[in-house]
């Protein structure tokens, strides 16, 4: 056991000394620049909704909401949300394109297992405790603003 500790430790130290320190201000900046750009993005789409389609504020924004599900899922199966999370980190979890990603990737990778049990069962491994938690958590602010109204 003793022998087991040491050699953990001497493999920490090891791993301290030869792994790249990380860059966090360019992490930050790409992170900031790329969800910009996302953001930016879908509210040129939500203008142009508005503007060229006539929608109403509440129907364009829907619009944007599923075109913007629409984009990020169709990047993922073609491999280039993959690259854009390489380089963008936490700039590529905006909500709405990180959540069609989430969803995305687990079932394009167990797509070999079939339908049932290779993209339907896993398509939910990441995003499924988000849905429930927030499903769970409207449910309960719902109960107290329902009762505190009375």
């Amino acid at each position: 056991m003793i022998k087991k500790v040491e050699s953990n430790k001497k493999y920490e130290e090891y791993l301290k000394k030869t792994q790249p320190k990380p860059n966090y201000f360019k992490n930050c900046l790409w992170a900031f620049i790329v969800g910009g750009l996302i953001c930016t993005f879908a509210q040129i789409v939500h203008d142009l909704f508005e503007k060229y389609l006539n929608m109403e504020h509440v129907e364009a924004t829907s619009a944007t909401v599923m075109t913007m599900i629409f984009i990020g899922a169709t990047l993922t199966g073609l491999g280039v949300y993959d690259k854009i999370g390489k380089r963008a980190g936490a700039g590529s979890i905006i909500p709405i394109t990180g959540f069609a990603n989430a969803i995305v990737a687990p079932a394009m990778e167990f797509k070999r297992e079939g339908i049932i049990f290779g993209v339907g069962a896993k398509m939910f491994i990441l995003a499924g405790p988000i849905l429930v938690h927030g499903i769970l958590a409207s449910v309960i602010v719902g109960f107290i603003h329902y009762f505190l109204k009375r």
